[in-house]
């Protein structure tokens, strides 16, 4: 979120008043503390973006993280008429764009993001595929979904030095993370909705993954957004005030 609000700033930069399009459909979780830092932003320029940005729309993803951030946006850009959507070609509708300028914006759109992320076309299509599958999946679904036979699939992850099911697994443990610090869903309800056949399994497969067990992993990120939320303490006031003797009162 730190590095969203300096690209934000090209929105700023000297131009002619534009509609503008947030693709933020490969975020997985949503950090409260990253949104104070937005909030920050936005508070700041508020008026600024009130004369150069006429529209903005949000393609927010699927499942919890895009009804959070979803929400939280249209809260967020009062300065402009503004809109959430799920669907991209939706988005550039409202934006104004004609059906037949949509497909190359989106494919333009598509290379940049997978440039910037190192991620391929392939594997990005894959996942968002299985989400919208999650928790009941199979590959011939995904297959289909993704308009190619299982075995074509299979081929071409074997291509990218990778599989179906390493995908899967990654892509089920980046839900659980966003379900578990976003929810207070218990571990055995998040196993359920991310797929996983019982908490062991869950467990298992998302230590093998991070590192840690599920339930530490969310006390941690807990911890730290809660640290990170709270202001530090005025020098004045942690440090007890010494005496006159010149001793520290302590």
């Amino acid at each position: 979120m730190r590095r969203l609000v300096h690209v934000l700033d090209v929105e700023l930069a000297p131009a002619a008043p534009h509609a503008s399009l947030v693709d933020a459909r490969r975020l997985e979780a949503a950090d409260p503390a990253a949104f104070a830092v937005l909030v920050k932003y936005m508070q700041a320029r508020e008026k600024s973006f009130s004369t150069s940005v006429q529209r903005q729309a949000l393609v927010r993803p699927e499942g919890v993280a895009g009804a959070v951030v979803g929400g939280f946006y249209t809260l967020l850009t009062g300065a402009y008429p503004s809109k959430v959507f799920t669907d991209p070609a939706n988005a550039l509708a409202w934006l104004g764009q004609p059906e037949g300028r949509a497909a190359p914006l989106l494919s333009k759109l598509n290379d940049l993001v997978a440039e910037a992320t190192g991620q391929s076309p392939l594997l990005r299509e894959l996942h968002q595929a299985m989400r919208g599958k999650l928790p009941d999946i199979n590959l011939s679904d995904v297959a289909r979904e993704m308009g190619m036979s299982e075995r074509t699939l299979q081929r071409r992850l074997k291509e990218a030095g990778t599989s179906f099911q390493a995908e899967l697994n990654a892509v089920q443990v980046r839900m659980a993370q966003a379900l578990l610090l976003e929810t207070d869903m218990k571990l055995t309800a998040v196993a359920v909705e991310v797929g996983c056949a019982s908490l062991q399994h869950f467990s298992s497969l998302f230590r093998k993954l991070v590192g840690d067990s599920p339930s530490s992993w969310r006390e941690r990120q807990q911890g730290k957004t809660s640290a990170e939320a709270s202001p530090a303490l005025d020098a004045s006031v942690a440090a007890p005030e010494p005496r006159r003797d010149g001793s520290s009162g302590e």
